[in-house]
């Protein structure tokens, strides 16, 4: 793992609240009803070992089921220059927008526009923790709109305006609940989902071609348009009360023009009253050649396409999927919230016989409020080659990690670092590609509650 050695700075940086313990997950990551809290101010952070000054302002307020989020930080270097890398994205006035939100996720109307961190499509077989904004450089706004109604309901999202790209939705419906046999136990909370998901990005099916650098062109031998990816899903839940849930599922998942795959498994829940709370979710997956489970995953966005303009060649994950043997594998996933103390969400995924199959995720908080320190961590990896592997940063590598002390209620002294990605652009300004960028904090946090009159 890179070593970080980092000199004793004193700076002022302020930042948003991050979510309270026990909403990293399953949890409302908003503030309640009716209060809100204020950061914002100036500070300083180094990006790729070049140091800038920092201007930030991050309101987040809630006000019965509406929320608001905002978003707003400038970068200036030590001439007084700013940062104009932080305008890659597209409608980046639009990105100010952290969040604008309509009830919370599991209600029976959930609507979300902003950043899309950590998304999932039903079960996941298609659509998994997909973040649209993996790059603080090109951060993107998309919405999630959900609708569930009893006896039938979809969910769906559209990750970017601007620009082409992945959009998903999944339909499904509680047959036996129109008919007599909806209340029979078990059997009649049988649900059937169908999902349509694709990238309609330019590039998400480019397979062959070259990258001519002085024409800032692409030539596409091989390119299907648009990726597509269909579904079928079926869920019964076992047991469900206030206490504990059992469900077991299974998903079928086909993408055009290419492989399709099966997985089965099973999700228990356990709520602790406060005490303890978990889940964990099991599954075995049945993969035949040319198919990716989970194909838009947390580093989508970076996977999809990636072009070497020093020797004109690329990568993509559609051209990927050509080379996919048929092997089935296993996907693990566990979430514990233990009295308020920490919480942890981790999961992993891995093929039978290919060794750089592992996929690994976890998001981490230690911070109890009878102790002034706060620990937070969230870290995802692709591709992983072995144990040796799972740690190292690279560019399969996307890390969040924070160490803080409080000395007093509203201010939080701590060290903040970040293994992301920057963009590579073309003379014509367009995203070509990314590569690992490194942002180093240390941060003063203050942070001002209040409730609504």
């Amino acid at each position: 793992m890179k070593r970080i050695i980092l000199s004793a700075l004193f700076l002022l940086t302020l930042s948003e609240a991050f979510p309270q313990v026990g909403q990293l997950s399953q949890s409302n990551p908003y503030p309640m009803d009716g209060k809100g809290n204020i950061a914002g101010g100036f500070g300083m952070n180094w990006i790729n070992g070049q140091p800038f000054y920092s201007i930030q302002f991050r309101p987040d307020v809630s006000l019965g089921n509406f929320g608001v989020g905002l978003d707003l930080q400038l970068d200036f270097n030590s001439q007084g220059k700013l940062r104009t890398e932080d305008f890659n994205s597209v409608g980046y006035y639009l990105r100010i927008i952290r969040y604008a939100r309509y009830g919370v996720k599991n209600d029976p109307v959930y609507v979300k526009l902003g950043a899309l961190d950590y998304y999932t499509l039903g079960y996941g077989s298609i659509i998994y923790l997909y973040n649209n904004s993996p790059s603080f450089d090109a951060r993107r706004i998309g919405l999630v709109f959900d609708v569930d109604f009893g006896t039938f309901g979809f969910e769906s999202i559209y990750s970017t305006f601007g620009e082409a790209g992945v959009v998903g939705i999944r339909g499904h419906v509680r047959p036996l609940k129109y008919t007599s046999l909806g209340n029979i136990p078990i059997i009649g909370n049988l649900e059937v989902g169908g999902t349509f998901a694709g990238d309609f990005n330019k590039n998400a099916s480019v397979i062959s071609g070259s990258y001519n650098a002085a024409t800032n062109t692409i030539n596409k031998v091989n390119s299907n348009g648009s990726l597509q990816i269909v579904g079928l899903d079926l869920g019964l839940p076992l047991l469900s009360t206030s206490f504990v849930g059992v469900k077991l599922y299974s998903d079928f998942t086909k993408i055009i023009n290419f492989g399709g795959g099966v997985a089965t498994g099973i999700i228990a829940e356990l709520n602790g009253m406060g005490a303890v709370n978990a889940s964990v979710k099991l599954e075995r997956r049945f993969n035949s050649a040319r198919y990716i489970p989970s194909y838009f995953n947390s580093l989508y966005e970076i996977e999809r396409f990636q072009v070497n303009p020093s020797n004109g060649t690329f990568t993509s994950k559609a051209a990927k999927l050509d080379t996919i043997i048929s092997d089935n594998g296993y996907y693990g996933e566990l979430f514990v919230d233990v009295m308020g103390l920490f919480d942890v969400v981790g999961s992993y995924q891995r093929l039978d016989k290919d060794p750089n199959s592992g996929i690994l995720h976890i998001v981490a908080e230690v911070a109890p409020n009878t102790l002034p320190f706060v620990v937070r961590t969230g870290y995802d990896k692709i591709n992983i080659q072995g144990e040796k592997d799972l740690f190292t940063l690279d560019d399969r590598s996307y890390l969040y990690f924070e160490l803080g002390y409080k000395p007093y209620s509203y201010l939080l002294v701590s060290m903040i670092y970040q293994w992301t990605f920057a963009p590579m652009m073309d003379a014509n300004k367009n995203i070509i590609g990314y590569q690992s960028q490194k942002r180093v904090e240390p941060r003063v946090t203050f942070i001002y509650p209040f409730d609504m009159p």
